[in-house]
């Protein structure tokens, strides 16, 4: 069966840190594809925010 697992952060680094702890759960031949994703707003007089988001489609044993 396919399955995706979705992921969203507002620092890159914590989209790597999310992704490669699901990454070592399941086996390399599960790994079917990554979609990467980034998004950038900016607010009234703030600073620009970001949106780092990914999805890992895999197949579940």
């Amino acid at each position: 069966m396919i399955q995706v697992k979705l992921f969203d952060y507002e620092h890159e680094k914590d989209l790597e840190k999310g992704m490669n702890t699901f990454l070592k759960a399941i086996q390399e031949d599960q790994l079917v594809d990554i979609k990467y994703n980034v998004a950038a707003m900016s607010e009234e007089e703030e600073d620009q925010i970001y949106c780092f988001s990914a999805m890992v489609i895999y197949r579940k044993k």
